[in-house]
């Protein structure tokens, strides 16, 4: 088990079966780390389908709040609105009836006249309480939720958003015991570049994970929701959306690993940093195909915010892969291969070397 604690040397030497009983160790340490997560997430379930349910929530409130040709949310709206109405109209009725009835208890009005505003108070006192009951029954909470279809829908959804959640919890724990088994396999050299690549990924994944749930999700989930809503009853089934805001948030992770994809193709020497600065052009043009793709709606808008992030990581990585250069260019003599053996004699030739 200690091989689950730190990576092994490069100088160290494994039979197949020791590395075979390495892989095996890591993937236990990552079942169990993902295993841990998802109880936890599944623990939490309630609130981890609100997190996940607050961008259609969210659009639903702007929907109301404004112009909306959905029926279903038209309906929801008049619901709203005739609760209030009947909230506010209880009282008036209830001060009308009164004052009916000390009317009819006036003596000095006819008998007709007190008899017909004593009927008036009964009758305006019974649609008081039939309009506070209705009142009280008016549904308060209208929140439109993800439907399902199947008899199992509810908890294989419920599972499977509980297993992404945990995944994404167990995701440094995984990416470690991943780099820990790959790292024997780089040279000294090879691993000053590995090894910050390989931290800063979880990293920049996190990261667009967090952009793309605060900043496009919402607006992708509202785009999507009004588009020819007049045309169409828009219900939203459950495993659909999860699936969707699954593939949306992985896709805009992934699209944050350009600064790694910059920096590996730059130590690594196949492309330099002028030819990067020259052809800036034909990078921002994959960065908006990527977006597009990534923001699967024809939304100018959401496609900018996406771009946004990705052009400034692009630019941030060329300032940063520049500097590198210049304290170290790729490819140069390192010292750490060439320190001298201070007990070698001075005819052995490894003391020469």
């Amino acid at each position: 088990m200690a091989t689950t604690i730190r990576p092994i040397s490069h100088e160290d030497e494994l039979s197949l079966v020791d590395h075979l009983d390495e892989l095996r160790t890591r993937l236990i340490v990552c079942i169990i780390a993902v295993g841990v997560a998802f109880g936890f997430c599944f623990w939490q379930s309630d609130r981890v389908l609100e997190i996940i349910n607050r961008p259609i929530e969210t659009t639903q409130r702007l929907n109301e709040n404004g112009k909306t040709q959905d029926p279903l949310e038209q309906t929801a709206r008049f619901q709203r609105e005739l609760g209030q109405q009947l909230r506010s109209l209880a009282p008036t009725l209830g001060t009308a009836a009164a004052l009916s009835k000390s009317s009819a208890a006036d003596k000095e009005l006819p008998a007709a006249q007190r008899r017909l505003m004593a009927e008036l108070a009964a009758q305006l006192a019974e649609t008081q309480k039939q309009t506070a009951q209705a009142a009280r029954a008016t549904p308060t909470n209208i929140a439109r939720k993800p439907v399902t279809l199947g008899v199992a829908e509810p908890f294989t959804s419920t599972i499977t958003v509980a297993f992404y959640a945990g995944l994404l919890l167990a995701l440094p724990i995984v990416l470690y015991q991943a780099f820990a088994f790959l790292l024997p396999a780089f040279t000294p050299k090879e691993r000053q570049l590995a090894v910050p690549l390989m931290f800063l990924g979880p990293v920049l994944f996190i990261a667009g994970v967090l952009f793309g749930y605060f900043v496009a999700l919402e607006r992708a989930v509202g785009f999507l929701q009004n588009f020819n809503d007049d045309n169409f009853d828009i219900l939203i089934q459950a495993k659909d959306y999860y699936r969707f805001s699954v593939i949306f948030l992985a896709a805009i992770g992934l699209m944050f690993q350009i600064p790694l994809v910059v920096l590996a193709v730059t130590r690594l020497g196949i492309v330099s940093v002028p030819q990067l600065r020259k052809n800036r052009g034909y990078v921002l043009l994959a960065i908006a195909i990527l977006a597009a793709v990534a923001t699967p709606t024809p939304d100018p808008v959401t496609m900018l915010l996406t771009m946004a992030p990705l052009v400034i990581l692009f630019e941030l990585s060329i300032l940063l892969a520049a500097w590198l250069n210049r304290i170290r260019p790729p490819g140069g003599p390192e010292e750490d291969d060439f320190e001298p053996d201070d007990d070698a004699e001075p005819g052995d030739p490894s003391h020469a070397l």
